[in-house]
């Protein structure tokens, strides 16, 4: 079996907290007392566009919250929205316990300026080479092309990569591209099934 070289990781639910997904929507919709239901509908309509690049953080409020008067602010709104981020225990550590001796890159979904913040506010330049993000690349997981997509951009041969995620969809996506994988549902068991590949620090 190759040796693996490089290293892919998912940033919500694997390093990070989910930026924007069921939960954070939830705390957001109950904080601002919102109409969920309306709110969802028009969050679905969105979420590719928002998630692939092709609108921002601001056109993507004012068509699911700011489409009426509002007690509060767009940048209120924001504050909340990036406030949730949270780092996943453990997890930071073990990608960093990693960094250098590994190519390393991330494969995400998340839209542009939520992504942006969290790479800045949670150091992950200096833990990772590249960032195939959705909003970056146009393209979502669980497609098998931003998976290709990542291995062109890398030169990486798909035996000789892992990728680590939290959802099995996502996992199998990555393995029709030819990846090694890992579900993560802590660090311990994500240290290990990486040994089992032969990655340690």
């Amino acid at each position: 079996m190759a040796s693996i070289r490089a290293l892919f990781w998912d940033v919500g639910g694997v390093l990070l907290t989910n930026a924007w997904d069921h939960d954070e929507r939830n705390l957001a919709i109950e904080r601002f007392v919102l109409d969920k239901p309306e709110f969802e509908t028009r969050h679905k309509k969105l979420v590719p566009a928002f998630e692939e690049g092709r609108l921002t953080l601001d056109e993507y409020l004012d068509q699911t919250v700011f489409y009426q008067p509002r007690t509060f602010t767009a940048e209120d709104f924001k504050r909340f929205m990036f406030s949730l981020s949270k780092s996943i225990p453990g997890m930071l550590e073990v990608a960093r316990s990693l960094s250098g001796k590994f190519l390393m890159a991330t494969i995400n979904n998340e839209s542009r300026e939520l992504n942006q913040y969290r790479i800045q506010n949670f150091g992950l330049r200096d833990c990772f080479d590249f960032f195939v993000s959705s909003c970056f690349v146009g393209m979502r997981k669980p497609e098998e092309r931003i998976f290709r997509l990542a291995l062109d951009l890398t030169q990486q041969d798909p035996a000789e990569c892992c990728f680590i995620d939290d959802r099995p969809v996502n996992i199998e996506g990555a393995a029709k591209a030819g990846m090694r994988t890992v579900l993560m549902r802590d660090p311990i068991q994500v240290r290990k099934d990486l040994q089992n590949f032969g990655v340690g620090p």
